[in-house]
This record gives structure tokens, sequence and C-alpha cells, in this order.
């Protein structure tokens, strides 16, 4: 049997764009400091890195042929809609594009062991967003500094998560 090469946070980060460097090494950091561990993955596109707090992820990083995406688990949205106000119209468009949960419009629509997605207003308008891609940004320099909003109001209201 294959002994299995276990990951870690310096071999993805020599995989990340040069512009986003020191954005994902900052978030590593403020992640690292509040308690979080890091799991590294090897996947078809690059790695999946994901960030979890007591046993429940908080945001992965994907790629995909975009580049890289974050993707946020914002189980507590309700929480900080102040956030979601202030965000640039690409992003706003990106989590109305995403898909609907099928679980929170009809719950025998999907698998009962499929994790419920979030219900939300936004921009006036009531949303029910699956949570695997309503909040999956692409780290560009237009998001970079709405998505580290996220993540520190996240981590700084960890009762929440």
């Amino acid at each position: 049997m294959a002994e299995r090469i276990k990951l870690g946070f310096e071999d993805f980060i020599g995989t990340v764009p040069s512009e986003s460097i020191d954005f994902v090494t900052d978030m590593h950091h403020a992640f690292l400091h509040q308690g979080c561990k890091i799991e590294v993955k090897s996947a078809k596109s690059g790695y999946v890195v994901s960030y979890l707090l007591n046993k429940k992820t908080l945001m992965n990083y994907v790629f995909r042929k975009s580049g890289l995406l974050v993707r946020i688990y914002a189980n507590e949205i309700r929480h900080y809609m102040d956030v979601l106000a202030q965000l640039p119209v690409g992003m706003t468009e990106t989590i109305k594009r995403a898909g609907d949960c099928k679980r929170l419009l009809n719950p025998d629509d999907c698998n009962p062991k499929c994790s419920m997605g979030y219900d939300f207003i936004m921009d006036g308008e009531r949303h029910q967003k699956c949570r695997n891609n309503a909040f999956m940004f692409l780290v560009d320099d237009q998001s970079k500094p709405h998505i580290k909003a996220i993540l520190l109001h996240k981590l700084n209201h960890r009762s929440l998560v």
C-alpha cells in the first residue's frame, strides 16, 4: 500500500498566483491565530485547502480554470448583512447566479444528508442559495478586501460558527 504524503500550506502556496500570495498568507495567519486547523488535499484542478474550527469547515480555496477561488461557508450570514451590503456588483452578481438550495425550496428534492443552504436578504431580495456555491468568489484585486472582511467577521464572531 502506498504511503500517503501529508500536504501542507507550503505545498499549496507554491501554486498560488503571485498577485494573491500576500492575501492568502495573511488570511492563513489570521485563521491559525484564531485556532483553526488547515487541511490540504490534492484535487484534479489543484489543491483544495480547508480551514476548520471545531471540526466545521469555515472556508476553502479551490482552483478552477478561471483561477483561485474561495468558498465561504456562511451559516451565520444573517449576522453580517452589513458586510454583504458593501460587496461590489460583481460579487453580488456571483451570489445571485449561484444555484438555489433545493432543500430550502422543497426538502424532498435533495438528499436529506445535504446540509441546508442559506436563506437571506440581499439588495432587497430574498435568496435561498446552495451552501456549496453561494459564496464562491474569484480571488482578485477587487474581491480581496471584501473576502477578507467576510472572513475576519467570521473569525471575530467565532461563537456564530
